[in-house]
């Protein structure tokens, strides 16, 4: 396994079992949520961490981390939403719901490797800010398909706009976990 792969393994790990407990916590009430409410709370998220890589602080007693957790979670959760849309019982078997949670995350991975394998791994050479950045212009992007009622001419869908979120936000608890091996040259 290489340096990429483990360290993915590692943030996915520490991913899935916040998940874990939050539908021990909760169940899957998420079930509910149209994927327009999922892209809203990604958003939330995402502004916040680029408040606080603004400001320099942070009057909440949770840093940027526990925040990119949450939009690699709610970008999952977005598009189990897209394949089976929302629930008015959100009741869901949580194995169930981890499975397809962790089908979509390596579905991500999957995605994550082949660009790798054409970029050379350039994200390891990126700011944090940057992914920041990123996440927030593809989360513009999929309000403006979701504005269109998921129609596009010539752009990806949402689904394709939420994996890129999620390897975003790996790549930046990746930088954060990992600060040794990732620094900018």
């Amino acid at each position: 396994m290489n340096k990429t792969d483990k360290q993915f393994e590692h943030v996915i790990a520490i991913c899935k079992d916040i998940f874990k407990k939050k539908m021990k916590d909760y169940g899957t009430a998420w079930r509910i949520l149209r994927p327009t409410s999922l892209t809203d709370q990604i958003f939330i998220k995402a502004q916040r961490i680029r408040s606080i890589e603004t400001k320099g602080i942070s009057k909440v007693d949770e840093g940027v981390s526990s925040e990119f957790i949450g939009i690699i979670n709610y970008a999952a959760m977005g598009i189990i939403q897209l394949e089976l849309g929302p629930a008015n019982k959100p009741e869901m078997d949580n194995d169930k719901a981890l499975k397809l949670y962790l089908d979509n995350i390596y579905k991500a991975k999957s995605l994550m490797s082949n660009k790798n394998h054409d970029y050379d791994e350039a994200w390891r050479k990126m700011r944090i800010s940057s992914f920041t950045d990123l996440i927030l212009m593809k989360l513009h992007r999929t309000k403006q398909i979701e504005d269109n009622r998921g129609q596009t001419l010539i752009s990806e869908g949402i689904e394709a706009n939420y994996l890129d979120i999620i390897n975003y936000a790996i790549f930046a608890l990746i930088k954060i976990k990992f600060p040794e091996e990732t620094k900018t040259e």
